[in-house]
């Protein structure tokens, strides 16, 4: 019997919104919340916690199938320690960026991710979750935004947790992480074909918010 429960798939690239609304999303419908960035985020810091080679392919596939990584209540946990804080500086953003190009990799965490479907719903956030990760899902959005736009957001975001960051230095990285995103060979940063894009821009995260859910309530209403 096919899977019946409801997803929605919010993907996009580093600091278009797409976390924020994704998190409003599903406190609205009262369903689950997949962030697959934190994911890889946390597999992250394990890496830099065992002082792994980037080049140690295998000892990074045992780190991704070893992971004890858990997510609850908006925070995340690694070995039973929270570690929301720590998965979000910029260090902890480029060596996700990096080992999420291995393909060997995604295959671990795959699986993983398609076990948060579950009732009533499941909203997911990351950047194949329309393409790769719930191909069936019966709504896809793709957030975007400028890269000067996304910027700014995140040095807002890095300012106000303490963090001493210039805004060129955050355009130079955010482009490099776009660049290798979108041509990483698999699983690439892209809209799914049946995916609703939408450009933010210019406009708030409470115009998003609305837009999203709206397009959810009209969608549901024809299941």
């Amino acid at each position: 019997m096919p899977d019946l429960t409801p997803v929605l798939t919010i993907d996009g690239p580093s600091g278009s919104g797409k976390g924020t609304v994704s998190k409003l999303l599903a406190e609205h419908l009262g369903w689950h919340l997949l962030d697959s960035g934190a994911l890889y985020r946390v597999l992250a810091l394990r890496v830099l916690h065992d002082n792994c080679s980037f080049d140690d392919l295998d000892r990074i596939e045992f780190l991704a199938s070893t992971l004890d990584a858990e997510f609850s209540d908006n925070s995340a946990y690694l070995n039973g320690i929270a570690v929301t804080n720590e998965i979000r500086n910029e260090a902890c953003s480029d060596v996700a960026s990096r080992i999420a190009a291995y393909p060997s990799v995604r295959e671990v965490l795959l699986a993983r991710q398609k076990l948060f479907a579950q009732s009533p719903g499941l909203v997911a956030d990351g950047r194949d979750m329309g393409t790769i990760v719930f191909p069936d899902a019966f709504l896809k959005i793709y957030l975007d935004a400028s890269v000067e736009e996304r910027a700014k957001r995140r040095f807002l975001q890095l300012k106000e947790r303490g963090y001493n960051v210039t805004l060129q230095d955050l355009i130079a990285d955010i482009m490099q992480r776009d660049i290798r995103d979108k041509t990483r060979a698999v699983a690439p940063l892209e809209p799914a074909a049946d995916a609703i894009l939408l450009d933010c821009t210019d406009i708030g995260i409470e115009v998003v918010f609305n837009t999203i859910a709206n397009l959810v309530k009209q969608r549901l209403s024809n299941i």
